[in-house]
């Protein structure tokens, strides 16, 4: 593993990059996202300590990203050159822990969508917050609107309501 420090708001992969390395955040948190033509980001995932940072589409295809990810905060990765991934992968405990990763991540990623289709702003933003009450601190309102879906003044709204 290689240490890595990313700055706030320097990336750790840009669209259009290899995705070499899966990140093991071991302080800060950074978040994966695209941009459309207007400009406006859309994040697919948060990342914090203790989780894996890295576009694995890119990462296991070795094809260029579609998405950046960008430090949030000043960050401190261990980075895993993809060369060095099925080395690791022959270590049973760090191949049962990529695995347990892998399903959560899959579960989450199905979760979300599912809240997507079906459930209200009010109900994304409540289990988000439940879920992921360290990232609703780490990270700003338009962030969070961004990922649960919704716009800024919504989630201002929806965050009102519940204070009331």
């Amino acid at each position: 593993m290689v240490p890595i420090k990313i700055k706030k708001k320097h990336y750790f992969l840009k669209e259009g990059q290899i995705n070499e390395y899966a990140g093991f955040v071991v302080k800060g948190a950074l978040r994966l996202f695209s941009m459309d033509e207007n400009g406006t980001d859309h994040i697919l995932q948060f990342y914090i300590e203790d989780w894996w940072a890295v576009n694995m589409k890119s990462y296991m295809s070795r094809k260029p990203s579609d998405f950046f990810i960008e430090a949030n905060e000043n960050s401190e990765l261990l980075a895993v050159p993809r060369d060095k991934f099925e080395v690791i992968l022959e270590i049973p405990a760090f191949k049962e822990m990529f695995w347990y990763i892998n399903q959560n991540h899959h579960i989450a990623t199905q979760r979300r969508r599912d809240h997507a289709i079906h459930l209200s702003a009010l109900k994304r933003y409540e289990n988000f917050s439940l879920l992921y009450p360290q990232l609703v601190q780490r990270f700003p309102t338009s962030q969070i609107a961004s990922y649960l879906g919704i716009t800024r003044e919504t989630l201002t709204r929806v965050r009102k309501g519940l204070s009331n």
